[in-house]
C-alpha cells in the first residue's frame, strides 16, 4: 500500500497515468515518456509498477506494446485528472 502511495504523489507516475487515460488512439511507453518529459526507461520502469499492481495491462502489437488502462487503473487516472484539473483552476 505504502508503495502505491508513494508512486502516487510523484509528479512523473500520476502523469503517466492521466495520459494513458487522455490518451487518443494507440497509446505507447516511447509516446508517453515525451507527454510527462522523462526517458523512456524510467517510463518503463513505472509502467512495469503498474503492471505488478494491476493498473495497465500490455497488448502486445507486432513488435510494439500498447498500453490500456485496466478497470482499477481508469478510476484512479480519472481521480487524478479531475484532481489535476483542479489545481490547475486555482489561482
Amino acid at each position: 500500500m505504502d508503495e502505491l502511495k508513494d508512486l502516487f504523489l510523484q509528479d512523473k507516475p500520476a502523469g503517466i497515468l492521466v495520459e494513458i487515460k487522455r490518451g487518443r488512439g494507440e497509446i505507447y511507453a516511447s509516446v508517453l515518456s515525451k507527454e510527462v518529459d522523462c526517458t523512456y526507461s524510467h517510463a518503463v520502469k513505472i509502467l512495469k509498477k503498474f503492471e505488478k499492481n494491476d493498473l495497465v495491462e500490455f497488448d502486445k502489437n507486432g513488435r510494439k506494446k500498447l498500453i490500456e488502462l485496466t478497470d482499477d487503473g481508469e478510476e484512479i487516472a480519472s481521480t487524478m485528472d479531475e484532481l489535476f484539473r483542479k489545481i490547475n483552476n486555482v489561482g
